[in-house]
C-alpha cells in the first residue's frame, strides 16, 4: 500500500485538472497523492492556447512554459473572406501539453503532493468513511514514497483503459485508501463512470503538429511560407458548429479541426482540405492524433459521496471553442479546496455557479454559431466584434458576460441561439 494508512486527497489523472487540484489540496495542508497512467513528459492531443483566465488561474510564482504569445488573429470562413486583426496586448500565450503539464507537476510537488507515475485506477470502491482504489503499478514504475515526498510522477487523463493482466507488463495490483477522491482522468475514465457524468454533445477534434514553415516571402494568403509566429489563425468550417485553427509554438505549427461526432469522414476531408490551403499537406506531420471532447448535460453529476470529478472528467469545458483548459484549471482548484476542507458540497455548488452558467452561454453561441457561421464571421470583422474577441482572450469578459452585451443579445433574439 502507498503509505499508510489513509490519504487525505487522492488525485486520479495527472492533466492540468488533476494537478491544479493536488495544488490546491496540498497547500491547504492535506496529504495529497496524485495517481498517473502516463510518465511526464507525454504527449497530449491540445490545441495549447492559454487564455487570460487561464493564464490567472495557475500556481502562485508559475512560469509558463511559452512557445509563443498571440498578438495577431487571422479570421477564414471555409478558407473565404480572409481578413487579420492586431492587439496591441498578447491574445493567447501557446504551450505544449506536454511541457505545461509538467510544470503543474513540478509545483504539485512543491506545494507539498506525491505525484506517482506508472499507477492506472483499475476500480473505485467507496467505504462508510473511504475510498479504496485497486491501482496496477505498471512495468517501469517507480517504487512507493512515502506521503509528503513530492517523488514525481505525471499522470495520464483518460486512464479508462483496462490495465494489463497482473505480470504481463505490470507489477500487479495495490489498494490506495483515500478520505476523497478527485478524478480527473478524462471523459472516458474510470472515475466519471463512478460518479455517473452525462454528456450531452461529443465532438471529435483531429490534430497535427508540423514543422514551422520558414519565414515569409511577403504578406498575402496563408500557405507554407507565411509569417506565423505571433499569429493564430481561425477557419469557420463547412460542417455545422465546426472551425479549424492553426496555433504557432516556436519550430511547430499547431493545426486543427473539431466537429459534432458521427462525422468521421467529413471531418477528416476537411482536415485535409485545411492543410491543402495552407500548403502543410505534404509537410511531414510530427504528430497526428485525435480525440473526443465531451460536454456535460446541464445538471449531470460532478460528485458520488466521497468522489468529485472535475475538468474532462467531469466534462466541463467551452461548448462552442470546446476549449478545456481553463475550466480543467478552475474546476481543479475548486475540487481540490473543497476536498480539503472536507465540505464536498461546496464544490458542487461551486461549479453551478461559476462553471456552469459559462457552458449555457456557450451552448446558446454555438447554436447561433451552427446556424449562421457566416454572420459569426461577419462580426468578428467589426470593431465590436473584435473588441470583444480580444476581451474574451485576455480575460476581460466570459462567455456569459458576452450574451448579455447588448449587440449580442440582439442577434440570439433575431437569429436564434436560445
Amino acid at each position: 500500500m502507498w503509505d499508510a494508512p489513509v490519504w487525505d486527497v487522492v488525485v486520479v489523472g495527472g492533466g492540468p485538472a488533476g494537478l491544479s487540484a493536488a495544488y490546491a489540496a496540498a497547500r491547504r495542508g492535506a496529504r495529497t497523492l496524485v495517481l498517473e497512467r502516463a510518465t511526464h513528459p507525454r504527449y497530449k492531443t491540445c490545441g495549447g492556447g492559454l487564455i487570460g483566465v487561464s493564464l490567472r488561474s495557475l500556481p502562485d510564482g508559475f512560469t509558463v512554459p511559452a512557445r509563443d504569445v498571440v498578438h495577431r488573429a487571422t479570421f477564414t470562413l471555409n478558407g473565404r473572406g480572409r481578413f487579420t486583426r492586431r492587439s496591441s496586448a498578447p491574445l493567447i500565450t501557446m504551450v505544449q501539453r506536454d511541457e505545461l503539464d509538467a510544470a503543474l507537476c513540478a509545483a504539485a510537488r512543491a506545494a507539498g503532493a506525491t505525484v506517482r507515475e506508472g499507477a492506472l485506477v483499475r476500480s473505485v470502491i467507496q467505504d462508510a468513511d473511504t475510498v479504496r482504489l485497486r491501482v496496477n503499478a505498471l512495468a517501469g514504475a517507480t517504487a512507493p514514497a512515502a506521503a509528503g515526498s513530492g517523488v514525481d510522477a505525471p499522470a495520464a487523463a483518460g486512464s479508462g483503459v483496462d490495465a494489463p493482466a497482473a505480470g504481463a507488463g505490470s507489477r500487479g495490483d495495490e489498494e490506495v485508501r483515500a478520505r476523497v477522491v478527485i478524478g480527473a482522468d478524462g471523459s472516458a475514465g474510470i472515475t466519471a463512470r463512478h460518479v455517473g457524468v452525462t454528456y450531452d454533445q461529443v465532438d471529435l477534434g483531429l490534430e497535427v503538429d508540423v514543422p514551422m514553415p520558414r519565414a515569409a516571402v511577403g504578406p498575402g494568403r496563408d500557405s507554407a511560407g507565411a509569417d506565423w509566429t505571433g499569429r493564430l489563425l481561425i477557419d469557420w468550417g463547412p460542417l455545422p458548429g465546426s472551425y479549424g485553427w492553426v496555433f504557432p509554438k516556436g519550430d511547430l505549427l499547431t493545426v486543427g479541426v473539431i466537429a459534432a461526432r458521427g462525422q468521421g469522414d467529413a471531418t477528416r476531408a476537411y482536415l485535409a482540405s485545411f492543410l491543402d490551403r495552407l500548403g502543410l499537406s505534404t509537410v511531414e506531420r510530427i504528430h497526428d492524433s485525435g480525440h473526443l471532447t465531451r460536454c456535460r448535460a446541464p445538471g449531470s453529476p460532478v460528485r458520488r459521496g466521497r468522489v468529485l470529478v472535475a475538468g474532462d472528467a467531469a466534462g466541463l469545458l467551452d461548448p462552442w471553442t470546446r476549449e478545456g483548459i481553463s475550466f480543467a484549471l478552475r474546476s481543479g482548484a475548486l475540487a481540490g479546496a473543497a476536498a480539503a476542507s472536507g465540505d464536498l458540497a461546496r464544490y458542487e455548488s461551486d461549479v453551478e455557479s461559476t462553471l456552469a452558467p459559462l457552458m449555457a452561454a456557450g451552448r446558446r453561441l454555438l447554436r447561433l454559431f451552427e446556424a449562421h457561421p457566416g454572420a459569426c464571421h461577419a462580426a468578428v470583422a467589426t470593431p465590436p466584434g473584435w473588441r470583444l474577441f480580444t476581451a474574451v482572450c485576455r480575460g476581460e469578459l466570459d462567455l456569459a458576460q458576452v450574451v448579455r452585451h447588448r449587440s449580442v443579445r440582439a442577434a440570439l433574439a433575431l437569429l436564434g441561439g436560445r
